[in-house]
């Protein structure tokens, strides 16, 4: 069989090399689809080689995010906030949304996360219609937009980012168990899983048409067992596509552990496992109150974990099991969900000092076992070859300065317990140069990008206002 050859380079002042350690002057061989050919310790560079200042490490796959959940940072705290304010404000900003204000916010987002160093995502995508829950490409304003307007919106923001997208369309057809979809969620909804389906497949076609699979693919994602009614969820078992990977949020909330039993007399997990849909595709969002048994039957099946530490501390919800998780086998990825942080070597971080403060002992993630969750368990809920330096890996490679204010000193295959987004000098995705010392090599600084979007958001939402704004029910477990 021929081997590729590479086509491009990218040379690492250091780099990590998993149980190698820190190798120095490293050049990585890169072919045209972006996977590494070859990984050369102790060359010089080439003319026309990427050169990465600082310790290089594999790119961060992003295995959780709600892009437009990015305009809420730092304004759902007043008085300290309670999640139903967190919940107003989250619903207000997507009743605002529109086709192009999405594309202006998404790139703004997805370009914070490259430079940053997260060099994938999966977005868990639930805003499809109108705000009157009218597909786009339909009805009496069916020129203004064409069918997936806001689907095919993300991954024009996802190929100017430069950042390699999994686009998780979502099926959320209920307001709660029993309950039809409130009037804030009406454009979440297709109202059945057949409608769901059916425009899955014509969403994937469309994609495929404009895009190869390794700059944007297609997934789908279950937003909850609140939000999909037992007999959808049999439907969905039945004819979703076995390639394609599946997300849910699960377990969340002790709340909506609490509804399930009532309302089916399982757990969420063994609902899902009831209806076959807990495999190795599966990636549990969260998964922060589950029982012995849901831990045993996701790991079993292979499901990945997917945690969101920083949003799951933002947001009060509690400190998941990873731990419990890992000593069962279960795979382990990281995400930023609702962009309260958005920083890879905080997630990681977090990660561990969540476990420390879960057990009152320290040491329970090392440094390789971080990067390996931040790389390759998120490339593997997004079904996607993982980042990092051996051949057929992906070339997606993030460096940061190991002589910086917060990394001095630090052992160099330590940096994942002191560097952060500040520190990261160069992104790299598929050998190609994205991001340097925080600024986008073609989109400029992330900040005014994001300042720009989420001012016209606001604008947008002031223009609304009213219709739309739900009012939350007490009684009911936290909808996201």
């Amino acid at each position: 069989m021929t081997q590729p050859s590479a086509a491009r380079a990218v040379w690492c002042e250091h780099a990590w090399l998993g149980a190698g350690g820190v190798a120095d002057a490293v050049r990585v061989e890169v072919d045209d689809a972006g996977l590494v050919v070859d990984v050369l310790p102790g060359v010089p560079a080439r003319d026309g080689d990427v050169v990465l200042r600082g310790v290089a490490f594999p790119g961060a796959a992003n295995a959780h995010s709600h892009a437009f959940h990015r305009a809420l940072r730092g304004r759902t705290h007043h008085r300290g906030g309670t999640f139903w304010t967190w919940r107003e404000t989250m619903y207000r900003a997507a009743n605002a949304l529109t086709p192009e204000l999405y594309e202006e916010l998404a790139t703004a987002v997805y370009a914070e996360m490259v430079v940053a160093g997260w060099t994938s995502v999966a977005e868990f995508h639930y805003v499809h219609h109108r705000t009157d829950g009218t597909p786009y490409g339909q009805g009496d304003a069916a020129g203004e937009h064409g069918a997936h307007a806001m689907e095919l919106a993300l991954a024009r923001a996802a190929v100017r980012a430069g950042i390699r997208l999994t686009l998780l369309d979502t099926c959320y057809l209920a307001g709660g168990f029993g309950l039809p979809p409130e009037e804030g969620q009406r454009r979440f909804s297709d109202g059945t899983a057949e409608r769901w389906l059916e425009r899955l497949a014509s969403l994937r076609a469309a994609v495929a048409a404009q895009y190869p699979a390794h700059r944007v693919a297609v997934g789908a994602a279950l937003h909850s067992v609140r939000a999909v009614p037992e007999q959808d969820l049999a439907v969905v078992a039945r004819h979703l596509p076995a390639d394609l990977p599946l997300h849910v949020h699960l377990s969340e909330q002790p709340a909506e552990n609490e509804e399930c039993l009532r309302a089916t007399g399982r757990t969420p997990t063994a609902l899902l496992d009831r209806h076959g849909l807990v495999t190795g595709r599966l990636s549990a969002v969260h998964a922060a109150h589950v029982s012995g048994q849901d831990i045993a039957v996701l790991a079993d099946a292979g499901a990945v974990i997917v945690l969101c530490p920083t949003t799951e501390a933002d947001l009060a919800d509690g400190i998941g099991p990873a731990g419990d998780f890992r000593e069962a086998g279960a795979r382990l990825a990281l995400g930023t969900d609702q962009h309260a942080v958005v920083d890879p070597w905080l997630e990681m971080r977090a990660l561990e000092h969540g476990e420390r403060l879960r057990t009152g002992r320290r040491g329970h993630f090392d440094p390789e076992s971080l990067h390996g969750i931040a790389a390759l368990g998120g490339a593997a809920a997004q079904g996607r070859p993982g980042a990092g330096f051996a051949p057929g890996r992906a070339a997606d490679l993030m460096a940061v300065d190991p002589r910086s204010a917060r990394t001095a000193g630090s052992d160099r295959d330590q940096l994942a317990y002191t560097a952060t987004a500040q520190d990261v000098t160069g992104v790299v995705v598929g050998g190609v140069l994205v991001a340097r010392d925080g600024v986008h090599t073609a989109l400029g600084a992330p900040g005014p990008l994001l300042a720009a979007a989420i001012a016209r958001l606001d604008d947008a939402a002031a223009a609304t206002d009213g219709p739309g704004r739900p009012v939350a029910p007490p009684t009911q477990p936290r909808e996201r």
